[in-house]
C-alpha cells in the first residue's frame, strides 16, 4: 500500500498557520514538511516552488477574507448596521482569519505585489462600508469618513496598548460603533462592536 499524498490544501493550511505566527520567513518547505510530517519532496508534487505556495497562500486568504464573508453577509441579509457588524466580526475576531490578516498587513510593507492585493482587498471592504454607511448617512465626504475610521477601528485596536480609565475596551468599542454607526445608546438591538 502507498503512502497518503499530502494535498495541496493541507500544505496551504501549514503555510497560512506558519505566516501568521511567524511572517513570510517562516513559510520555509522544509519547515512545513516536518510539521505535517512528511518529507519535503511531496511538496513539488503540489506546487512548482515556495513562491508559488506563497501565492496560493494568499489567494486563500482573499477568497476567505472576501468572497466568503461578502457572501455570508448578503445571504444571512439584515439591516446595514448589522451587515457592517457581521462582516466585521467574521473578518477581526475570527482565530483563523485575524492572525492572517495582520500578518498580511506586516508582509505588505516589504513586498509591492503583497501590498497590491491587500490594496484590492481592503477596497472590497471599504466598498462594503460605503455602500452601507450611505443607507443612513446622505453626506458622501461623512460616508467616507465613517467608513475609514470603522476600518482603522477594526484594524488598529488590535496594535492599541492603551488603557480606558474604567471602561473595558469592549465598551469603548461598543461605543466607537454606536458612534461610526450612528446609532443611539439606548437602541436595544444594535448588539456589539462590528470591530470585535
Amino acid at each position: 500500500m502507498g503512502a497518503t499524498r499530502t494535498t495541496r490544501d493541507r500544505w496551504i493550511e501549514e503555510g497560512l498557520a506558519a505566516l501568521a505566527t511567524g511572517g513570510p520567513d517562516a513559510v520555509r518547505v522544509e519547515a512545513l514538511a516536518k510539521r505535517l510530517g512528511v518529507t519535503k519532496g511531496g511538496f513539488y508534487g503540489s506546487f512548482a516552488d515556495r513562491d508559488a505556495l506563497l501565492t496560493a497562500m494568499l489567494d486563500t486568504w482573499e477568497r476567505e477574507s472576501t468572497d466568503e464573508v461578502l457572501a455570508r453577509v448578503e445571504r444571512e441579509g439584515g439591516d446595514p448596521r448589522t451587515r457592517i457588524r457581521r462582516a466585521g466580526v467574521l473578518t477581526f475576531s475570527s482565530g483563523r482569519l485575524l492572525p492572517i490578516d495582520l500578518a498580511v498587513r506586516d508582509w505588505a510593507r516589504r513586498d509591492e505585489a503583497v501590498a497590491a492585493r491587500l490594496r484590492r482587498v481592503d477596497n472590497r471592504r471599504m466598498a462594503l462600508l460605503r455602500e452601507m454607511i450611505s443607507t443612513f448617512c446622505a453626506d458622501p465626504e461623512e460616508v467616507e469618513a465613517r467608513s475609514l475610521l470603522a476600518f482603522c477601528v477594526a484594524i488598529g485596536e488590535h496594535f492599541l496598548a492603551a488603557d480606558h480609565g474604567d471602561r473595558t475596551r469592549a465598551q469603548v468599542l461598543a461605543r466607537a460603533a454606536d458612534l461610526v454607526l450612528d446609532r443611539s445608546r439606548e437602541d436595544p438591538g444594535h448588539g456589539p462592536s462590528p470591530v470585535r
